[in-house]
């Protein structure tokens, strides 16, 4: 089980941990070992998440998440498998963490009076200086 809160667990067999070889700089090392790591977690079949944690982690992972609802992490920052797999895995329970948090509701406020006020006299003197500028000043 993979604590995600103290009071939330996720069983590890939902995620499908992939080892491919990483791009980028290293030599023999990188052509031989497979030492990145692809996380793919299905979000829309997995039984532990509700309804409105699966569309809040959907908008969080953004692009990362696949038409069929599954999501793919990559993690290919260390040199050893076990240290990439720790990093995807820590990447993943983050981001469910942050998907579990309910957004704060939007209270109603309304403008002060002396906002309102402030606001009405700064668009007095403003129109005030623009009709100053549009009358032709006249000679004799």
């Amino acid at each position: 089980m993979l604590e995600i809160t103290p009071s939330f667990f996720l069983d590890e067999r939902e995620l499908q941990l992939e080892y491919i070889r990483a791009s980028g700089p290293g030599g023999q090392n990188v052509n031989k070992v497979a030492t990145a790591v692809q996380l793919r977690f299905d979000i829309f079949n997995s039984p532990s998440l509700a309804s409105d944690h699966k569309g809040r982690l959907i908008r969080l992972a953004g692009n990362r998440v696949t038409a069929d609802g599954v999501l793919i992490l990559e993690a290919k920052r260390f040199r050893t498998q076990e240290q990439n797999r720790q990093d995807a895995t820590q990447r993943f329970v983050d981001l469910v963490r942050k998907a579990l948090v309910p957004p704060k509701p939007r209270k109603k406020t309304r403008p002060a009076a002396a906002s309102k006020t402030r606001r009405l006299n700064a668009k007095k003197i403003r129109g005030e200086i623009k009709r100053i500028r549009k009358q032709p000043i006249e000679r004799d």
